[in-house]
């Protein structure tokens, strides 16, 4: 395949000769109105009507009893980890192929990621990989809980992460993990927008995460959200967000150690006009997927697209290349001539700082790795 078919290709998709970016935020909707309303109420900060409607807005799309806004998705995945009960010292099986922030948010929690191989299928963590090195490795201990035989540290949750958009096989792996009785924490920061087996994502482990960076389907500049149906775990994850502060007319008593996590008035005001509008961004990504799909059929150059079981948001597209080489061959070219691309994420067993975390088989990922490139994928909505 030629590399400047591609670039054409691209170029004509979004009508420029400008450079493209891999994820672009689109401002169709009520963003400034909302905005000038924050500021002529003075209620910039976290309380504000628009904190409130971004949450009612997003359980009723995800179909979630409760979601709590947060400052970004990091964030909300801390909390969400400690909600499930994840402590220092302790371990949290995570894909080894994900983005930083993932392994970030466990080790905040002063434990440590059990890194997982993914599929190539999903591009997600593997149930069945994951079960056999369960069973070889772990062991199941009176106090009801799962230990790894070889570090002797309680493995206390489970991370999938849904890549790009696309959805793990979650029924699978929702099984291996009440096996051995390890909670789930569904990583959904890419993957608003997608469903599972018509369930959308993040709502089916105990409690889940997205995000809203400005690369991400819609966006409040930055923030993150906690969704789960447990009313206790809504409870406590706005109470620790909101600095664990005690409800009181004047005075200040936090009863635990808190946040300080809460998304801003002037954020939720900006993910409320994106919400209004989210329909329309999903449905131009898919369109776009589409149109990546037809031409990449003709080529070497394989399209990545959604499983059966699974309807995707798309956030970005993927592509895979023969190898390592071609994949730094095409990376090269694409942005020598103004089209943005960028490769998977480097392992995070790799990273320095996560060296020493203890590591299954990674085989797939280690291919995925070397193939792996994401094209732009911004939604055009006029």
């Amino acid at each position: 395949m030629s590399y400047q078919s591609t670039v054409d290709f691209v170029r004509n998709l979004y009508g420029t000769k400008e450079f493209i970016p891999l994820h672009a935020p689109v401002f169709v909707g009520r963003e400034k109105e909302y905005l000038a309303e924050c500021i002529d109420s003075t209620f910039v900060s976290y309380v504000g009507r628009f904190v409130g409607l971004f949450e009612e807005k997003t359980a009723e799309f995800t179909g979630a009893k409760y979601a709590v806004a947060c400052v970004n998705g990091t964030a909300a995945l801390h909390i969400a980890l400690v909600l499930a009960g994840v402590k220092d010292n302790e371990e949290v099986i995570s894909p080894a192929l994900t983005f930083v922030a993932t392994a970030n948010a466990i080790a905040y929690c002063r434990a440590f990621p059990l890194f997982a191989d993914c599929e190539k299928e999903t591009l997600g963590l593997d149930p069945v990989k994951l079960e056999e090195w369960l069973a070889a490795n772990a062991e199941m201990r009176n106090d009801g809980h799962c230990y790894n035989k070889n570090t002797q540290r309680r493995i206390a949750a489970c991370v999938p992460m849904h890549t790009f958009g696309h959805a793990v096989r979650m029924d699978e792996l929702l099984a291996v993990c009440d096996k051995y009785n390890i909670p789930v924490v569904e990583d959904s920061a890419e993957s608003l927008g997608t469903y599972y087996k018509g369930k959308h994502t993040g709502a089916a482990g105990k409690v889940g995460i997205l995000s809203y960076n400005g690369n991400k389907t819609i966006t409040t500049g930055g923030g993150g959200m906690i969704i789960t149906n447990d009313e206790n775990l809504a409870k406590r994850a706005k109470h620790m967000t909101t600095t664990a502060k005690v409800p009181h007319r004047w005075d200040f008593v936090h009863d635990e150690i808190g946040y300080n996590y809460r998304m801003t008035n002037v954020s939720a005001a900006i993910g409320v006009a994106q919400m209004e509008n989210i329909q329309r961004y999903l449905d131009s990504k898919r369109e776009i997927a589409a149109a990546y799909q037809k031409f990449f059929s003709n080529t070497d150059v394989q399209f990545f697209h959604e499983r059966d079981f699974c309807k995707s948001n798309y956030w970005l597209n993927v592509v895979l290349l023969k190898d390592r080489d071609a994949r730094d061959k095409f990376l090269t070219y694409t942005n020598d001539n103004g089209i943005m691309t960028r490769p998977i994420w480097t392992l995070m067993n790799k990273l320095s700082m996560f060296t020493n975390c203890p590591a299954m088989n990674l085989d797939n990922s280690q291919w995925l790795e070397d193939r792996v490139v994401n094209v732009p994928s911004s939604p055009i909505v006029k």
